[in-house]
């Protein structure tokens, strides 16, 4: 059981990770095509497409990661059972 708390805890972390970086250069002027974004792309829209889905913009500004690295960081505490 320990063994899945880590993965569980680790993966958690890897994707928030990932899914603050991809907000970070979000706002930055960057090829589509650079293999950093694709990868970024690659590893984050699966979490956050099927919340946009969800989660209304606020004007301009999408708060997806956000909520996506909050639901991320719950889930990591209730795996661990820390909540």
């Amino acid at each position: 059981m320990d063994f899945f708390r880590n993965f569980v805890q680790i993966l958690t972390l890897a994707l928030s990770g990932a899914i603050f970086v991809r907000a970070i250069l979000s706002w930055f002027p960057m090829n589509p095509g650079n293999p950093l974004i694709t990868m970024l792309d690659q590893i984050t829209e699966p979490v956050l497409a099927p919340l946009r889905r969800i989660v209304p913009r606020i004007g301009m500004l999408d708060i997806t990661p956000l909520v996506a690295i909050i639901l991320l960081q719950l889930l990591s505490r209730l795996v661990t059972g820390s909540i």
